[in-house]
């Protein structure tokens, strides 16, 4: 018998081992707030023992954040250090060492050193920015109604974090999502309830 989590993901399994029978594979999973992305890349490590970066890692610093960034579509993150410390290692099969983002004291971490493993999972809002994508074999994208998506926010954050969600965060990545095309630009989508 399949655990119920899993089951719902049985077709995004059965195209990673198609992919993995040829070779390494990076995919990226693409969704909104609350929409369940870091829990499918945990469900990937739990079965593919894969590794796995979080978009979240590569928050801007303070210091980037300009009026001008900002107002970029998708310029919420780091794209260029994410590129740099992450993508391109992987490319060319190298150990990836990257300086996660910490939020709480807005710098960066200590490096991490990443051997290289047949698959690795990126997970996170602005994972498939355009700038990235001839570096994914996979797009997912976890689609989430606005109900659903507001009663997983209210559950899991303070009432001032919840409210950044809905007045900050959640209005960027909409206009993300649109006006890139994200969802478009996916293989395979699956809607979250």
């Amino acid at each position: 018998m399949i655990a119920d989590r899993y089951a719902d993901f049985l077709p995004l399994f059965a195209k990673l081992d198609g992919l993995l029978d040829e070779g390494d594979a990076v995919v990226a999973i693409e969704g909104g707030s609350a929409s369940g992305k870091t829990t499918l890349a945990g469900i990937l490590k739990e079965v593919y023992d894969c590794n796995v970066f979080h978009m979240d890692d590569f928050f801007l610093r303070p210091a980037q954040r300009t009026p001008v960034r900002l107002a970029e579509v998708g310029g919420n993150i780091d794209r260029e250090r994410f590129c740099e410390e992450v993508l391109q290692p992987l490319k060319k099969k190298e150990t990836v060492c990257y300086r996660p983002f910490d939020c709480r004291t807005q710098t960066l971490g200590e490096p991490i050193p990443v051997p290289p493993k047949k698959l690795t999972v990126v997970e996170g809002v602005y994972s498939l920015h355009p700038a990235f994508d001839v570096y994914y074999d996979l797009a997912v994208f976890l689609d989430i109604d606005v109900e659903g998506q507001k009663a997983r926010i209210l559950k899991r954050n303070e009432p001032s974090l919840a409210k950044r969600f809905f007045e900050e965060w959640i209005p960027m990545e909409n206009r993300y999502f649109s006006e890139m095309q994200i969802k478009r630009r996916c293989s395979e989508i699956f809607c979250i309830f």
